[in-house]
């Protein structure tokens, strides 16, 4: 069988340049295509959870990252008159390692991404390369695209990645359809640089005016970013003008303070694709999933699929795996991926409301419960290679220890799957299993309580199992727990799931 690649990933934007690096950096041949000759340079996505940031530690470029971001302070929401309605503390180093929310410029995220692509050997991004067709045999999937010098060819790869964004032409081609679940309305987006005071408090405030409702963040350096509702009687042209922007943010961005560089309308949209996998052509980032901006959670979500998918398609490439490991990425990603869409189609009712009447329904109901408008927490993954109908703390991301000389846990682990047991229950596991166990490279082992009290103390058990996109697959308390841990590992000849594993590595670390 002739296959010009691996996987074939469309669309180069930070979801799928970031997919490339992954692949790149677990030696699966990997190729992605972008229509657009140059790196677009203006911002979109501009916030950071800590499990996105964490995403960049097993590919070497979490201290970077950390460089181009900065941690958000403080979240605010104000009504029509200026009264704050909630207010909390934000970015806070929390159970992950890194801040909570973080900040940052997306067109320095994509040249560090570019840049790695460019330095690893398995991978490339062919820009100014575009998507005609295509189809997928038992030959492969055949993807005829037309170059930069304008000629036509096929590509053909084992898998395709869609990460072509909210249009995409991989999902419309697919005849894949999307779960709307909120109401589409135009937003102008305003980035730019201040160069003078802002009379504000707060990096990121949801201005809930109903005769206007806006969003303002402050970004890295001398960055701003407000987003104000259109409304249907106003002029587009007058409204992208500096004059318009200062009356639109009723004086907080004049001509004297801001100097826009992005002047954009588009519609927040909530929406979700019907499925994510068709064949061995799979959906990630926006191609999937569309959220209003409230929580943050759109180019995250897109980092979860990558993390979520690229292990297990090495697995499968590397013949450890059987290809129905592959089956689990739509059944985990897309309940969660649905929570965030929902959630934030929610809270953009409440904060976009244009009806007097409803904004002040919402504002009592703040001051009664502001707890209840406050980010939800994150939700479990949907059923898949994981405990979670049994075990609450299976299908959820893990903690991740700082350790006593300031390392991260994960900088330890890489991109393997992480056994964490007590030195007692690791020595009561069968002498056959502990045995078989040590020439595993898929799995690390670490039993020294200096290193793992942290994260058992997070599960409340004596072992915890940990996927490589740090997700937990369960718990165990006793050898025999874990025998059954191990057994449900998809490491093997690529045709069966293992029913016992075979080996694991015990790092230095446990020293």
């Amino acid at each position: 069988m002739s296959r010009d690649f691996e996987v074939l990933v469309v669309g180069g934007g930070p979801v799928g340049v970031k997919t490339l690096v992954e692949l790149g950096h677990a030696g699966v041949q990997a190729v992605g295509i972008e229509q657009w000759p140059e790196m677009w340079k203006q911002a979109r996505a501009v916030h950071f959870d800590a499990e996105a940031m964490r995403s960049f530690q097993p590919i070497g470029l979490a201290s970077q990252v950390s460089g181009l971001t900065t941690p958000m302070r403080h979240y605010r929401m104000e009504n029509e008159t200026g009264e704050t309605l909630l207010s909390h503390v934000t970015g806070e180093w929390g159970p992950q390692a890194w801040p909570g929310e973080n900040l940052f410029h997306q067109p320095e995220i994509d040249a560090l991404l570019r840049a790695e692509v460019e330095r690893l050997p398995d991978v490339e991004l062919r820009l100014g390369t575009k998507l005609l067709e295509i189809e997928e045999d038992t030959e492969g999937v055949h993807c005829r695209v037309e170059t930069p010098e304008g000629t036509q060819r096929t590509l053909t790869a084992r898998w395709v990645i869609a990460c072509d964004g909210a249009n995409s032409t991989v999902r419309e081609a697919s005849g894949i359809s999307l779960e709307n679940l909120g109401v589409d309305d135009p937003w102008l987006v305003v980035d730019g640089r201040l160069h003078g005071t802002v009379d504000i408090e707060g990096d990121m405030v949801a201005l809930g005016r109903h005769s206007r409702p806006a969003l303002w963040l402050r970004l890295p350096g001398d960055r701003a970013r407000i987003e104000l509702k259109v409304l249907p009687d106003d002029d587009p042209d007058e409204i992208i003008s500096p004059e318009g922007i200062a009356r639109l943010s009723k004086g907080l961005l004049t001509p004297e303070n801001f100097t826009p560089d992005r002047r954009s309308i588009y519609t927040f949209r909530a929406r979700v694709a019907d499925t994510w996998r068709i064949g061995n052509v799979f959906l990630a980032g926006d191609a999937a999933h569309q959220a209003p901006p409230l929580f943050g959670q759109g180019l995250c979500a897109g980092m979860r699929d990558v993390a979520n998918l690229a292990w297990k398609i090495r697995l499968v490439a590397q013949g450890r795996a059987p290809e129905s490991l592959l089956d689990t990425y739509e059944s985990e990603r897309r309940p969660h991926a649905w929570y965030w869409v929902n959630k934030a189609a929610t809270m953009a009712n409440l904060v976009q409301t244009t009806d007097p009447a409803i904004a002040a329904r919402r504002d009592a109901h703040c001051r009664a419960d502001p707890e209840a408008v406050c980010p939800p927490p994150a939700p479990a993954l949907g059923p898949g290679l994981h405990l979670g109908q049994a075990d609450p703390h299976a299908g959820r991301i893990s903690a991740q220890p700082t350790l006593p000389d300031g390392q991260r846990l994960d900088d330890i682990v890489g991109s393997r799957f992480l056994l964490a047991v007590t030195p007692e229950l690791l020595a009561g596991l069968p002498a056959s299993v502990r045995t078989v166990l040590e020439d595993e490279p898929e799995i690390a082992v670490l039993s020294s309580p200096r290193h793992i009290r942290e994260l058992l103390g997070a599960v409340e058990s004596s072992a915890v199992l940990v996927r490589p996109d740090r997700y937990v697959l369960g718990t165990a308390r006793t050898p025999a727990e874990v025998e059954g841990l191990l057994g449900l590992l998809p490491l093997g000849n690529g045709r069966e799931p293992r029913r016992q594993m075979t080996r694991t590595e015990e790092t230095a670390a446990q020293c």
